[in-house]
């Protein structure tokens, strides 16, 4: 008799089946680190904005100009590991998770969307980017992600690890563009984002990619109400959100994460000077 009645999990998804390939064990350069800030202020750009433009601005879209913030502000930061150094990026990109349900066995499997150079962009024309690919993902309408997902699942278990690998050494560590093959250029970028906050979670850290060479993660969670102290030291009753953050500490250190949160707190106490005014409706005013 066997120590654990098994059976094996049959109909994978491509994630469940990347994810059994990239992480091996548990030796990685993790830091973790959660950043509180109050958001009264970007709620009420959010709904400002909505109410102006008929556009669903998200905290998630506002992550990506917030981001582009950062990386202009701390260059730095703006870097990935290749051949045992360290690389400068000369584009900010920015990836977001993206979930999505598979028509035929109904399992929940991730994909993604990438902003590139969010900070050439309006807030505006963000939220029609994002709305546009994140819609075509879930469709099943982007050939180039839904090739390589339909290629992961059918992939041996035992092989997807090797083959991870081996586009992370030819995208990345050989600067090759492959989008001949199929494969997207540089498809993570500097960072990535997920949104476990339409979960309903509050908290949460994601594990470092190795394959992607993103050395920083960031899971926005939900918005909660809580009482703060003010300048005075007396409570007052806001809305909050936690940004959860995973970096590499071969690339980022406590120093490169303090200046990443004074940048943030700046942007959400004032959205109108970080993420642009709000734009005119239909009528002409905002």
């Amino acid at each position: 008799m066997p120590a654990v009645d098994l059976i094996p999990k049959r109909d994978l998804s491509s994630f469940r089946k990347i994810a059994l390939g990239t992480w091996k064990d548990a030796k990685d350069p993790s830091v973790y680190g959660a950043l509180v800030v109050e958001v009264d202020a970007v709620l009420a750009y959010i709904e400002a904005f909505r109410e102006a433009t008929g556009k669903r601005l998200t905290l998630t879209h506002l992550m990506a100009k917030a981001l582009a913030l950062v990386y202009r502000e701390i260059p730095d930061a703006n870097a990935l590991l290749r051949w045992g150094g360290i690389w400068m990026r000369k584009e900010i990109a920015i990836f977001f998770q993206v979930a999505l349900e598979d028509p035929v066995t109904g399992e929940i499997d991730l994909s993604g969307v990438t902003i590139r150079r969010p900070d050439q962009k309006s807030t505006l024309d963000i939220v029609g980017e994002f709305e546009a690919a994140a819609g075509k993902v879930r469709a099943g309408k982007d050939e180039e992600k839904e090739s390589t997902r339909q290629t992961f699942k059918r992939l041996p278990g035992w092989l997807t690890g090797w083959v991870l690998d081996l586009i992370s050494v030819l995208i990345y560590g050989l600067n090759l563009d492959l989008r001949w093959a199929g494969l997207p250029r540089d498809p993570f970028g500097s960072a990535m984002v997920t949104n476990i906050g339409t979960l309903g979670l509050e908290e949460a850290y994601v594990p470092l990619v190795p394959y992607s060479r993103v050395p920083l993660l960031i899971a926005v969670g939900a918005v909660k109400r809580e009482f703060v102290p003010d300048a005075a030291g007396n409570p007052k009753l806001v809305h909050t959100l936690r940004l959860c953050a995973t970096f590499d500490h071969r690339i980022l250190d406590g120093a490169h994460a303090a200046k990443m949160a004074k940048v943030i707190r700046r942007a959400f106490a004032d959205p109108i000077a970080a993420f642009g005014p709000i734009p005119p409706g239909p009528g002409g005013s905002p």
